[in-house]
């Protein structure tokens, strides 16, 4: 059966993935959305647009009755789910099965079977696959927690067993840290999944996580394309993608990828799915889980074999056999996936939420492409996924999808919102990174006490040096051309300049060449030449042989701008100006305590830990508030005692609206 409609049961950058391959295809699509959605660009690029609710998910995006109404108001013969919401739902299955509607994806039983990350293993165990330690049932009692833990041994891993995409996951390395993930885990289960259930396995000091991608048709038909490293990872939220790895040998990648198959086989699995598995130092994998979806990170596949997935996912579900064998996969190069969210680094990645007031993504080229759902003018919602988009390149070598990458990123500019593209940078250019030294701990050992931008280089020095210049002259030389100045007293402007950064001044000599600047310092000569206009937002040129893209954003005083990792304050001043400068007082040096503490985002309280009167310590837990799906707990930052609580459990707070008022502990 051909399907002349589909119905995306999704939001977001993935919708619009679909509905670009659906319009490929001749396939007309329906898009659904909720209240917060009613300007979203999936709802403007899909043939139809059907309301389902109110903003929260679980009132519009998870409401199986409002997607099939969608359905049969709009006669479409199939739903392609995404990923997230209803994708790894059985009972959405179900219920699209009874009704005569072609769910392009597994099997109701399948998903029901690998949707559950206990069953899962009991199966994998069964077609022969390597199963990581742990428990086959979900836990019951704390009792029963501390017991398994003390079996298995610490470190041990806390996850739910309905759950994916790093949602009600804890890391336990002792019984205090295995009691609270516990309740942690659980609730961020129930919430995401309406399923608290939680159970145990043992936890892999730093491991790499690779997953294999499969394809099977319902004609018996299954072949692996590849793998995906995935190692780099925040809080198990995939931060940066790459395909294939660098780490497998093809030995260990046929043995993975035919023990997928069989996975696949044993639960009569048909669509595209995605074993998980779990790969320590020696080269030893066991399984972690199947998603019974598409992945985020598909795109990295599709670049290196030339396959559409999700074609493939709707052929699929129409009942056509695969037309291609193992043996024709073949992968094609490298390439990489970073996610952009709306999210502050600096900030302990506190999610960010707003209006995208300025909004330029990299140029999509023969190397680059861009997913994403956002645009100039857009809102990124409090009650969605952070993510803001998906930047995937892809080159013959490693180094050179690197080089593609860190490109690409450098010249995406968004205002409005934060977000951790300078953050990403920074990991792009690690020197672990780029030898491929990587694991699922490689964030939290690189940046253990929080991330505050990349070191400094001498190449990276050299760029905000000549940056900073090249915006403050431009600027200079426009003011210097404005009518009605006095006879004989135009503005000239020197050559001699003090640049100051990071606390460091650099006297400059400067020359005017075309197209930029020729500049010395008491060390370097370096030429920065740039076509860059007054406005922009991004200053793009060459400094010397090489192309280099910086961000900037204008201060009261001097610039902020963003390359290779990391934001610098950049001021130039005269001689004059910048040693007077050296004698003005520092205001940010003279700080108060805080008295206060104002939520730092957006979101729904979900436990006020303190009231009226409690005695805090510096580190304890003050407030949890929920927010883009996760839990983000505020800690005390000094001894304080609570003076007063201006929100209650369940309320909703804006960004900036207090919480708690302090005074000082004796």
């Amino acid at each position: 059966m051909a399907f002349d409609k589909i119905l995306i049961a999704n939001r977001g950058e993935i919708a619009l993935r679909v509905i670009s391959t659906c319009r490929k295809l001749g396939i007309k699509t329906v898009a659904v959305y909720s209240e917060a959605d009613t300007n979203a660009l999936h709802v403007r690029e899909a043939d139809e647009a059907v309301y389902i609710g109110p903003s929260p998910a679980s009132q519009s995006y998870l409401v199986i009755d409002n997607i099939i109404a969608a359905c049969h108001q709009t006669g479409a013969q199939a739903v392609h789910p995404g990923y997230g919401f209803l994708s790894e739902k059985a009972e959405f299955a179900k219920r699209l099965e009874k009704e005569g509607i072609t769910l392009i994806g597994p099997s109701p039983t399948a998903m029901r079977s690998m949707g559950d990350k206990i069953e899962s293993k009991i199966i994998a165990r069964k077609a022969g696959v390597n199963t990581v330690p742990g428990t086959t049932e979900a836990i019951g009692s704390e009792a029963e927690a501390k017991k398994v833990a003390k079996q298995i041994g610490y470190p041990v891993m806390i996850k739910a067993a309905a759950g994916g995409g790093g949602k009600g996951m804890r890391v336990a390395r002792n019984e205090k840290e295995l009691l609270e993930g516990l309740k942690m885990a659980a609730s961020e289960a129930g919430n995401s999944f309406g399923d608290r259930r939680v159970f145990i396995e043992k936890f892999f000091d730093n491991p790499r996580h690779i997953e294999i991608q499969i394809l099977a048709d319902k004609h018996g038909n299954t072949v692996y394309l590849g793998e995906r490293e995935c190692s780099i990872q925040r809080r198990h939220q995939k931060v940066i993608e790459e395909a294939p790895s660098m780490f497998l040998t093809e030995a260990t990648r046929k043995k993975m990828g035919k023990q997928s198959v069989a996975l696949a086989k044993e639960v009569g699995y048909y669509s595209a799915g995605t074993v998980e598995f779990i790969v320590d130092q020696k080269g030893e994998f066991y399984f972690l889980e199947m998603n019974t979806r598409l992945q985020v990170e598909h795109r990295v596949t599709e670049l290196i074999t030339g396959l559409d997935l999700v074609e493939q996912m709707i052929r699929i579900a129409e009942g056509e056999k695969l037309k291609f064998q193992q043996k024709d996969v073949k992968l094609d190069g490298w390439a990489f996936e970073s996610r952009v969210y709306a999210e502050d680094p600096t900030r302990g990645f506190l999610p960010s939420i707003g209006r995208v007031t300025r909004y330029e993504e990299p140029v999509n080229g023969q190397n680059v492409l861009i997913d994403t759902s956002v645009y100039e003018g857009g809102e990124v919602s409090m009650y969605y996924d952070p993510m803001i988009a998906k930047v995937c390149t892809h080159a013959p070598t490693r180094d050179e999808a690197i080089a593609a990458m860190q490109s690409a990123l450098s010249s995406y500019v968004i205002r409005g919102v934060s977000h951790n593209i300078t953050f990403l940078e920074a990991i792009l250019g690690h020197e672990r990174f780029k030898k491929g030294d990587i694991s699922t701990n490689f964030i939290d050992q690189e940046y253990p006490e929080g991330f505050s931008g990349a070191e400094l280089t001498t190449e990276t020095e050299q760029v905000f040096l000549a940056a900073g210049v090249h915006i403050f002259l431009r600027d200079a030389e426009r003011a210097a051309q404005i009518s009605g100045q006095l006879p004989g007293r135009g503005r000239t402007i020197g050559t001699r300049w003090v640049v100051t950064m990071k606390g460091k001044a650099y006297p400059v000599i400067v020359r005017t060449r075309e197209g930029g600047y020729d500049i010395s310092t008491d060390t370097d000569r370096f030429a920065i030449r740039s076509s860059w206009r007054l406005g922009q937002r991004l200053l793009q040129g060459t400094l010397g042989d090489k192309p280099i893209s910086v961000r900037l954003k204008h201060l009261n005083e001097g610039y902020l701008l963003s390359h290779g990792g990391t934001d610098v304050r950049v001021v130039v001043r005269t001689a004059a100006v910048a040693e007077l400068a050296q004698h003005m007082k520092n205001n940010a040096a003279v700080t108060a305590k805080k008295s206060r503490l104002v939520a730092p985002l957006a979101g729904r309280v979900v436990s006020m830990k303190h009231k009226a009167g409690d005695v805090v310590k510096a580190g304890s837990e003050l407030v949890i508030i929920e927010a883009m799906k996760m839990e983000n707990i505020i800690h005390a930052e000094a001894d304080v005692i609570i003076k007063s609580a201006k929100v209650e459990e369940g309320a909703s707070v804006s960004a900036d609206e207090l919480i708690f008022e302090f005074e000082p502990a004796a």
